[in-house]
């Protein structure tokens, strides 16, 4: 009778186990979602849409081109780099890559590295949307590989200090706002540790060289890569910022308490690069021609602070739209979280 016992209860088990498998067979837990990214890059490098699962409808925008998938880099692309950076938003089946690619434009035996953004979103087990950056600066591809992915951007934040993902994408969209037309008088929420990253080079906190003087933020007339993250923007130098508009947040990883974003940012030139700094002092800065910027941004944010940036970027067209956003969205500076639609 015991041994019957045992034996249904044991059946019990076996099958509510199996029908959890059933009932989670579609989830895409973190291994899940990053190994779709890992599938894709293989699946782009042999030019072979057909090794994915990929939605009837999916969408796939390269360089915020809306494309056929098998095109664009799908003809170019011939290994993974090194670097390799994720923010995965489980809640949301979505994920966002930056890292390193190889690119072969003129010889087998030859490539050329460059930098890359990946989102994708998975549902039930197939890809339904793709969107890509792709900065082919080579230099800058060759930094980003050498480098080791900060430790802090993959340290798990404790249960108990893990902010909501309201509160994440609002603190990092703080950044946007204060170098918007950066006046010095903002909300800067910057850890003492803040450090930003961008193609592969630091923005900030950088060595004053050898014999130089390092610049006081209350007198010089550009801002500085050796300032914190802080006193670059409460120096209110990076005013010609003019425009930094659909502003996406399309994964946050609570867990790690990262966010990811696509932006714009827009430099008119001619009279937006006149203005004054917090002092009073008249200063002009700033590209003298329109200029865009295409950046895929991440931070890491924490006790309410941002401690780590990093970003690529590339000049495009001026007032380029995503492929993501109406044009109205696509114009507008409010932010956007994304990642749950």
């Amino acid at each position: 009778m015991q041994m019957k016992s045992l034996f249904n209860l044991a059946t019990l088990g076996l099958a509510l186990q199996a029908s959890q498998a059933v009932l989670g067979a579609d989830a895409c837990d973190r291994a899940c979602l990053e190994g779709f990214v890992d599938r894709y890059f293989d699946a782009v490098i042999d030019n072979n849409p057909a090794a994915l699962p990929l939605a009837a409808d999916v969408r796939f925008t390269e360089d915020g081109q809306r494309l056929v998938i098998g095109d664009g880099l799908w003809n170019t692309m011939k290994a993974k780099g090194n670097y390799r950076l994720f923010v995965t938003d489980v809640k949301a089946s979505q994920v966002a890559f930056i890292g390193t690619i190889q690119e072969d434009h003129r010889d087998p035996a030859l490539s050329t590295m460059a930098l890359i953004a990946v989102r994708l979103k998975v549902e039930n087990q197939t890809i339904t949307q793709i969107e890509q950056v792709v900065v082919r600066n080579e230099n800058s591809a060759k930094n980003v590989d050498a480098m080791t992915v900060r430790p802090g951007l993959l340290a798990t934040v404790p249960p108990a200090k893990r902010m909501s993902r309201d509160e994440l994408i609002r603190v990092s969209n703080l950044y946007f706002s204060g170098m918007q037309q950066n006046d010095g008088r903002g909300e800067y929420p910057f850890a003492d540790d803040c450090d930003r990253i961008e193609n592969g080079g630091r923005a900030t906190n950088n060595p004053t060289p050898a014999g130089e003087t390092r610049p006081d933020p209350k007198t010089a007339n550009g801002y500085s890569g050796q300032w914190s993250c802080e006193e670059q923007f409460q120096s209110g130098l990076i005013h010609f910022v003019h425009r930094i508009r659909d502003r996406r947040f399309v994964a946050v990883d609570e867990e790690r308490g990262l966010t990811f974003s696509f932006a714009f940012f827009d430099h008119p030139g001619g009279e937006t690069r006149n203005f004054e700094t917090p002092d009073g002092r008249k200063v002009s800065a700033g590209p003298v021609q329109p200029w865009t910027w295409q950046l895929a941004e991440l931070f890491k944010v924490t006790d309410g602070k941002i401690h780590e940036i990093e970003a690529i970027l590339q000049r495009s067209p001026y007032g380029m739209n995503s492929g993501w956003s109406t044009w109205e969205e696509g114009m507008s500076d409010q932010m956007r979280d994304v990642s749950m639609e």
